[in-house]
């Protein structure tokens, strides 16, 4: 599989940065970030050196900035947030770019169980995260800056051996 198509870095503030640029468009815009300036001087995620260091990593393509994952230890498993820049959405190389952060999972933490939560109505993310081994594995709803939401929980599914 060519996943070698993206590396996976430790995020620097520049990057944290960058992200807090991207625009996206409706109804994805719910993913956007608040200008870097506020994110940092709140110390809200990536703001946050040292959650920064410990949980976020981007992820680049040709040395391409292409998006970024935060890598959220939860029990005895790794919950993604994944992002993607805006520009490289829908452009069929979802699957590829979630595997590579699902990779750099299970090296910092082998055989882990990993999973990711999304929205239910953003099917494009989930075909990606389908392609890429995932598996919905339960329905619930839970607070966003809109209200109650459902969403998915999925799972990723080791290839058998």
């Amino acid at each position: 599989m060519p996943e070698e198509l993206f590396e996976v870095h430790p995020m620097t503030a520049e990057e944290a940065e960058a992200v807090c640029g991207w625009v996206y468009e409706p109804p994805y815009d719910i993913y956007g970030w608040m200008p870097w300036e506020e994110v940092k001087k709140l110390e809200i995620e990536f703001g946050d050196p040292e959650l920064r260091r410990q949980q976020y990593v981007t992820v680049h393509r040709d040395g391409t900035l292409c998006g970024f994952a935060q890598l959220f230890p939860l029990g005895g498993t790794t919950r993604l947030g994944i992002g993607m820049r805006p520009d490289f959405c829908g452009q069929g190389m979802g699957a590829l770019f979630v595997h590579a952060v699902v990779e750099e999972a299970l090296r910092r933490i082998p055989g882990q169980e990993i999973d990711l939560e999304v929205l239910t109505w953003n099917q494009r993310a989930i075909k990606a995260y389908q392609k890429a081994g995932f598996a919905i594995t339960d329905l619930y709803e839970r607070m966003t800056p809109d209200g109650m939401k459902p969403f998915y929980c999925m799972v990723y599914q080791l290839p058998a051996e």
